[in-house]
């Protein structure tokens, strides 16, 4: 966790330790997408840690930009870039920029609860841990052209196979929409983007890497160091989405996790609570930036 001890009673956090939190973040964050950055020189694919900025869509610039959240003043930062940034105002100690929440408050309020009513709600029920993953074969039953150009790992016939023996049970409106026509009638929900709020669960992969994106959105409101721990959270859960998907992802360093046998659902579902914790956990500091901003609004 970052230390806060530079910070004032008023607030204000001096210039060399915030100087110091932005340059490990724009490190942090370089390290994060340097393959991504290699890979649009060369034009080679990878696709596990492509999906986070093509599905995602998101510039690789955004996360390097480092806020420092609501309630904090940055000392010495007038005279600086930040200043132009949109968001920033002047703090009360001189030459310091603060971020202005009721601005952005009045400006997107709506969204702001949207995403709030959707980490809460998200957080306040039990985990599921019985779909195995197998939204992934979903997107690929009784089909002849795939999302990714990667072997299928049992083959076309091996996948169905898997598919028309098992449950599925996915509850993420954004993996179900990508369903073959076959299996979406095989899914035991049939979720829309309205019901998300009243059916996502933090045993979800796909939710849990979409706290990435419900991070991102609220912008400057949340601290830049819970912005990187939500991008590395959806990175992580994506090797595992990967792994126990229908593919055959070796050639890329991710281990097969055969789902359609009793040991790799035994260790599916092992990864799938350790993310499920992890992904609440960063729900609450989401939800505690909310709560700051809030606060700083009225």
């Amino acid at each position: 966790m970052t230390t806060h001890a530079a910070l004032t009673d008023q607030g204000v956090l001096a210039h060399d330790p915030w100087a110091s939190r932005e340059i490990a973040h724009q490190q942090r964050a370089d390290a994060f997408t340097a393959g991504w950055r290699a890979r649009k020189i060369s034009g080679e694919q990878h696709p596990i840690d492509d999906f986070l900025f093509t599905y995602y869509s998101y510039k690789p610039s955004i996360l390097r930009r480092w806020h420092p959240g609501v309630g904090v003043e940055l000392a010495d930062a007038a005279h600086m870039p930040r200043a132009e940034w949109k968001w920033y105002v002047p703090g009360e100690a001189p030459g310091s920029l603060r971020v202005d929440a009721a601005a952005y408050l009045r400006a997107k309020g709506a969204g702001v609860t949207a995403i709030r009513r959707i980490l809460e709600r998200t957080a306040a029920r039990p985990g599921q841990f019985s779909c195995f993953g197998l939204h992934e074969w979903a997107m690929v039953y009784r089909q002849g052209e795939h999302r990714h150009e990667v072997p299928l790992r049992l083959g076309q016939k091996g996948t169905d196979a898997v598919v028309d023996t098992h449950s599925i049970q996915c509850s993420h409106f954004d993996a179900y929409r990508f369903f073959t026509p076959q299996a979406a009638p095989l899914n035991r929900m049939r979720p829309t983007r309205e019901s998300a709020p009243e059916l996502e669960q933090p045993g979800c992969l796909h939710a849990g890497m979409d706290v990435y994106k419900w991070t991102i959105k609220l912008g400057p409101l949340v601290p830049g160091e819970v912005l990187l721990d939500a991008f590395e959270l959806a990175r992580d859960i994506r090797w595992l989405d990967m792994a126990a998907s229908p593919y055959d992802v070796s050639e890329w360093g991710a281990e097969p996790i055969a789902i359609e046998t009793s040991e790799g659902k035994a260790e599916y579902v092992r990864r799938q609570r350790d993310f499920a914790e992890r992904s609440n956990e960063l729900r609450r500091r989401v939800i505690n930036a909310l709560d700051a901003a809030e606060r700083a609004g009225r």
